[in-house]
């Protein structure tokens, strides 16, 4: 009888080369939100991939990057601190941009550990088979990996071959989550980080890294409906203005693509109340960043 398997794999790579994209595709439904800008993912979310012979526990960590702020250096240090902490590590990378001095920079880091790497060369659906070879060979130049192997995460080419790759990596363990269990975030977060991408697809550039988002209550009334109470924070009076927009018609939208994700996510009719504070420079601020869920212990 085939032992069963059981582990923990850290999905690490740059800002904006589809680790999210990849979680969702495994564990088949959203629970990584998705942005085209740079840095969306702040925390560790943990992914959970089960089936009759192993289960995986997925770590989509923050995308590595030179930090400018106390939020940047937590973001590195969750990032980095993963790497010694999990089974194996998959490095992902856009295949569509070629090497970049990201991709160097984390090459760099993965130097000190131990863990074997797959490199996992995403986007294939975006080039020519023919430019896969050159990638490979730049990439084998720069580091030892365990496997290389080239993925579409948005479409799901390969990502099966990926799953039994990495299964070959991990220990022989129990079934550390119900079968049935995708995520171990509780899903007040997961709700946070919904309307929270919403704003981050809504808004212009200079907003995103500037907001957090904090549920401040969740309840289940009598007639079923989920109220939720959240409030946006941003750093300054002039991005308030930009989230709320005229007449509050950003922020009526922001609620209304949020609901729609909410209520797929609960099963359930949701009552959602947003509103929006001003935190001066919160990402700078220890005590704030402790109160908003931001550690790295």
């Amino acid at each position: 009888m085939t032992k069963h398997k059981s582990g923990f794999v850290a999905i690490v790579g740059r800002p904006n080369v589809g680790k999210s994209t990849l979680l969702n595709q495994v564990i088949g439904q959203k629970i990584a939100i998705m942005s085209d800008k740079p840095q969306t993912t702040r925390n560790k979310i943990h992914g959970v991939y089960t089936t009759a012979q192993m289960q995986i526990v997925f770590l989509d960590t923050p995308g590595i990057h030179k930090p400018k702020s106390k939020l940047g250096n937590y973001m590195m240090k969750v990032a980095e601190n993963t790497f010694h902490e999990v089974d194996a590590i998959l490095f992902l990378v856009d295949v569509a941009e070629g090497i970049g001095g990201g991709d160097r920079f984390i090459i760099e880091r993965l130097k000190n550990v131990k863990t074997p790497v797959i490199l996992v060369l995403n986007k294939i659906d975006q080039v020519h088979p023919e430019a896969l070879l050159p990638v490979i060979v730049a990439y084998k130049d720069l580091y030892e990996f365990a496997e290389i192997i080239p993925i579409s995460a948005l479409q799901g080419n390969n990502v099966n071959t990926l799953l039994e790759q990495v299964g070959k990596y991990l220990p022989e363990g129990p079934q550390y989550y119900p079968a049935d269990q995708v995520t171990d975030h509780p899903e007040q977060f997961i709700i946070a980080e919904l309307i929270r991408e919403k704003l981050l697809h809504a808004t212009r550039e200079e907003i995103p890294h500037s907001i957090a988002v904090a549920i401040e209550q969740m309840k289940v009334e009598e007639n079923g409906i989920v109220t939720i109470g959240a409030v946006i924070y941003v750093e300054r009076d002039s991005q308030k203005g930009i989230i709320i927009g005229k007449q509050g018609a950003m922020l009526k939208e922001v609620g209304r693509l949020a609901r729609r994700d909410i209520e797929s996510l609960l099963g359930s009719k949701i009552f959602l109340e947003l509103w929006v504070k001003v935190n001066k420079d919160w990402r700078n601020r220890e005590h704030v960043l402790k109160d908003l869920g931001f550690r790295h212990d």
